[in-house]
């Protein structure tokens, strides 16, 4: 009852403001509420503050006795959702699937896969050397194991 009262608050609010979306939500054995959200534009204190009212306010704490805590995704945590690609376009990211890893610029990110550019040094094809090859990649969303953006100072 209490999980299902709060995640009608953290709908409501989500509805309220489309530009914020549900990392992830969970709610313990001791009722305590944590709410990861992003953006499409990130996520500043006053977005926190606003889904943490959102569901504070509207809770009675003398009928059910509960902890919240409302955060952004932080910037090392992994791309959990379609729209954290969409944000992330021209950044690099490192990409992990079943079967390889790749860290490219994104490009692109559609309802299906992502496309990820990136240079490498090859062997020339005649003669001693090497050349800078463009390599490019479209990476089905099912087949990403894991994807973090790189961070670059």
């Amino acid at each position: 009852m209490f999980k299902n009262k709060v995640t009608e608050l953290l709908d409501t609010a989500l509805i309220e403001r489309p530009d914020l979306f549900l990392i992830d939500f969970t709610i313990n054995s001791e009722n305590h509420i944590k709410v990861i959200i992003d953006g499409d534009h990130g996520v500043l204190v006053e977005d926190c503050m606003f889904i943490s009212r959102a569901i504070e306010h509207n809770l009675d704490r003398e009928e059910e006795d509960f902890s919240l805590e409302v955060m952004s995704a932080g910037a090392a945590s992994p791309l959990t959702h379609k729209r954290q690609y969409k944000k992330n376009l021209e950044r690099t990211l490192k990409v992990r699937t079943a079967s390889e890893k790749i860290e490219g610029k994104l490009t692109k990110a559609t309802e299906d896969n992502i496309t990820l550019e990136w240079k490498v040094r090859e062997p020339k094809p005649v003669g001693k050397g090497k050349v800078t090859v463009n390599k490019e990649a479209d990476v089905p969303y099912e087949n990403i194991v894991e994807a973090k953006v790189m961070i670059k100072f």
